[in-house]
């Protein structure tokens, strides 16, 4: 039987699942090396909720393999990360995303299909 757990690892929305699962298991498809927003995030939930995105993220018991440090503000601004921006910084540019004054270039940032 897979568990919620697994599901979110493997970037799957399964019945049963809370709004944080839902955002950590789309946090589970955003590959190394790409960013999203929390709006883009938002948006793939079908809701307008960022704040709610954000406590999501600030919550995530499975970081670094569910990868919070990928989302950024929508205007490409390092924001929120519990170990800290330098730390989300360090991570990024570990991954090849290029970080300027805690910023990062969102327009080629990943997006979620349709219907995440």
């Amino acid at each position: 039987m897979i568990t919620i757990e697994q599901s979110i690892r493997d970037g799957k929305i399964v019945d049963g699942m809370n709004f944080n699962q839902k955002c950590w298991a789309l946090l589970s498809r955003i590959p190394a090396g790409k960013v999203t927003t929390y709006a883009d995030l938002a948006h793939a939930l079908g809701t307008k909720a960022y704040r709610a995105v954000g406590n999501a993220m600030n919550r995530n018991p499975y970081a670094p393999g569910v990868p919070c440090h990928r989302v950024v503000g929508s205007d490409g601004r390092l924001t929120g990360y519990a170990g800290g921006l330098e730390k989300k910084r360090q991570m990024l540019e570990s991954e090849g995303v290029h970080c300027e004054n805690n910023r990062v270039n969102v327009a080629d940032r990943f997006t979620f299909a349709r219907g995440a």
